[in-house]
């Protein structure tokens, strides 16, 4: 297993991937929801060597989140986490990879967000393109008090996000967090986050991206598409 991209594989030691080689979600790993929600209808699939988690309506017609995380299975506090994906694109389409705290009561529960896209802002937001296509991402960090923003940096004119394959990561010091596109630096910031956290990935709708309508493609074909997510710590 190769080591962080573009990073000194030497000095790092692998504790947690999943490269999705198989033909279902490995439940050693993952669970696919929150601790305290309902089952939904599903709406991903392992498969292809990828995960694809895809917008879709229930049966009252309304579109639902789906948050595949590690809760309960995989915690960590610092090191370098990374996952290469394929994004998905339309209106109130609210694509995520990020880490989360479930040790504090809600709403103070720290979280670092490693990559999170509005594809429905529109390009006077400059979030995706005319076609509502992906052409930016934020990270962003919460120390964990309601509102309490510590860290932010938007991306922006990436091209399509949704067309390609891309590399997003995070490196995870006491004192200091660094994020990563395709292996280059892209944004630092010295917060102290000293708990330990899962991770999540995830499609919700709304925020920035506004609300799905009738114009929102549903279905596999239009899947936050994951190749791999892999962590390391420190040696």
């Amino acid at each position: 297993m190769p080591g962080p991209f573009g990073q000194n594989e030497a000095n790092y030691k692998l504790t947690f991937n999943d490269e999705f080689e198989g033909n279902s979600l490995d439940t050693g790993k993952w669970i696919d929801r929150e601790w305290y929600d309902q089952q939904r209808p599903i709406n991903y699939a392992v498969e292809g060597g990828s995960l694809k988690i895809w917008p879709q309506k229930d049966a009252n017609g309304n579109f639902f989140k789906r948050v595949i995380n590690t809760d309960g299975k995989y915690y960590q506090t610092y090191g370098y986490f990374e996952m290469e994906a394929k994004l998905p694109h339309g209106k109130g389409v609210w694509p995520a990879f990020w880490l989360y705290n479930h040790d504090h009561a809600d709403p103070f529960r720290p979280e670092i967000d490693i990559m999170e896209a509005y594809s429905g802002g529109g390009p006077a937001s400059g979030w995706s393109d005319a076609n509502l296509k992906p052409t930016a991402f934020a990270a962003t960090i919460w120390k964990g008090n309601p509102g309490d923003m510590a860290g932010h940096k938007m991306l922006e004119n990436l091209g399509d996000l949704s067309a390609g394959y891309h590399k997003y990561a995070m490196k995870w010091e006491p004192n200091r967090q660094t994020f990563y596109f395709d292996g280059k630096e892209i944004y630092s910031t010295t917060v102290s986050m000293p708990d330990r956290m899962y991770i999540l990935v995830d499609i919700l709708f709304g925020s920035a991206s506004g609300q799905p309508d009738n114009t929102t493609p549903t279905g596999k074909s239009n899947s936050f598409d994951v190749k791999y997510v892999r962590a390391w710590q420190f040696k």
